[in-house]
């Protein structure tokens, strides 16, 4: 035991040396509406590149884009990786993390990976609560901070209808009485629905956003795999939306197609329910773009045959030509190996007028692309309920200069002074970003 962890760092460091595939092209020719989609440049081994996780050093904090300024909210926390804002200003965080596997990705390929993501603070027992808290003197700091629920199961996704607080574990939805003001809930849950969990559970994380009319919920639940090698009889109800109707408690997949939908935001003008997607890895540097889309009723968005529309996957077996051809075309790609994660519409939000109309996306940063891409929050702008624009920088600085990881964003939302807030679950921080004029307000 003791010589296998000896060459354990020789191995890895073997391994990554035979890693030589690099990205040809610029990482924006993966943006937009049309990215440009280069043949796939399969390799025996992973492109493996990797932030190793290091936090941040005393004072440090993101770059924000010219004109904004950013502070912490709260530090300290525990893995924070999802967001959300109750009406009376109070911000829940979940700290949580993958839950316990009774088995891991099969393969030499899920050996190596699940190796170097450790490098990447992914691999901390998950804290399993949400925290609130509460900046009473809006002065841009939480000065209240308690334990609001704990005891859960690697939650992830929180709404709000009524006096019902439902939190997304990741193997099913509870509910949990509410009252306005409360700094903590000790009732016990009510489960609503089950979701598709373990034993394998490859993405854990199941995100949770109510109708506009409060009568149903939305969960998003990601592939068991890349693409399909555990077997399709792992992917039932899995690369999916799910809807459940809270009167009956039925659960319907509402699209699919979807390899690992996260986060979820409805668009005011269109009324378009909109999600984050993070595509397939091991075909390039250059290959799959991450994407955000308007998620159709019925919708099937490829995965795993097929990706951008049309593009076929010859890695899958057997392949589906008929579900190929209904594959819908997403509407805006993030680039490739992004890992696009959180969503938040930017209605009423109180930063300048070029990021007045859009969606903030929270890039967490890729580990299968050569070099880095991600790591950073964007914005990007809408006219009419559509994307209009490239992208644009909101915050970045998450890297230092030798590729290290001080943070990586996970999930954004607006607070209720029009703020934008957002989770780094290597940092352990809620970021805050105002105009510069607001700052400490």
């Amino acid at each position: 035991m003791r010589s296998s962890r000896v060459l354990m760092p020789t191995i890895l460091s073997l391994l990554l040396a035979a890693c030589g595939e690099t990205a040809k092209l610029p990482p924006e020719a993966g943006m937009g509406p049309n990215p440009t989609l280069p043949e796939p440049n399969q390799t025996l081994i992973p492109t493996l590149k990797i932030a190793p996780a290091i936090g941040w050093p005393e004072g440090g904090k993101p770059v924000p884009a010219e004109g904004l300024a950013v502070n912490a909210l709260t530090s300290g926390l525990d893995h924070p990786r999802w967001l959300h804002v109750l009406p009376n200003g109070d911000v829940l965080v979940a700290e949580t993390n993958a839950p316990p596997r009774e088995e891991s990705d099969s393969g030499i390929k899920g050996w190596i990976t699940g190796l170097v993501l450790g490098r990447a603070g992914a691999a901390v027992p998950s804290a399993n609560r949400i925290t609130l808290l509460r900046d009473s003197d809006k002065d841009g700091v939480a000065e209240t901070r308690t334990i609001f629920l704990e005891d859960l199961n690697s939650p992830f996704g929180m709404a709000l209808i009524g006096e019902d607080f439902y939190v997304a574990n990741t193997d099913a939805i509870l509910r949990f009485p509410y009252e306005d003001g409360a700094t903590e809930i000790t009732a016990e849950g009510e489960k609503i629905a089950d979701l598709p969990a373990g034993p394998l559970n490859h993405h854990w994380t199941k995100n949770l956003i109510a109708s506009p009319d409060g009568k149903r919920l939305y969960a998003t639940v990601g592939s068991n795999s890349n693409v399909g090698e555990n077997g399709l009889d792992r992917e039932y109800q899995r690369a999916a939306i799910l809807e459940i109707d809270l009167a009956t408690r039925k659960v319907r997949v509402f699209a699919s197609g979807l390899r690992n939908p996260v986060g979820m935001a409805w668009e005011r003008e269109t009324g378009a329910l909109w999600t984050a997607v993070n595509e397939r890895d091991e075909l390039g540097s250059d290959l799959v773009p991450d994407y955000m889309t308007a998620v159709k009723e019925g919708g099937f968005y490829g995965w795993p045959y097929s990706y951008f529309g049309q593009h076929v996957d010859d890695r899958v077996k057997p392949q589906r030509p008929d579900l190929v051809a209904q594959a819908i075309v997403p509407d805006y790609a993030l680039g490739n190996h992004t890992a696009s994660l959180g969503l938040a519409f930017s209605e009423g939000t109180l930063l300048p007028e070029n990021l007045s109309e859009g969606a903030f996306i929270g890039q967490h940063g890729s580990w299968n692309r050569n070099p880095h891409a991600g790591y950073k929050v964007i914005f990007v702008p809408f006219k009419d309920g559509r994307p209009s624009g490239m992208p644009v920088d909101v915050l970045t600085g998450f890297l230092s200069e030798d590729g290290d990881a001080f943070g990586r964003p996970v999930g954004v939302a607006i607070d209720r002074t029009g703020a934008l807030l957002v989770a780094d679950d290597v940092g352990n921080v809620v970021w805050r970003v105002v105009p510069e004029a607001a700052a400490g307000q």
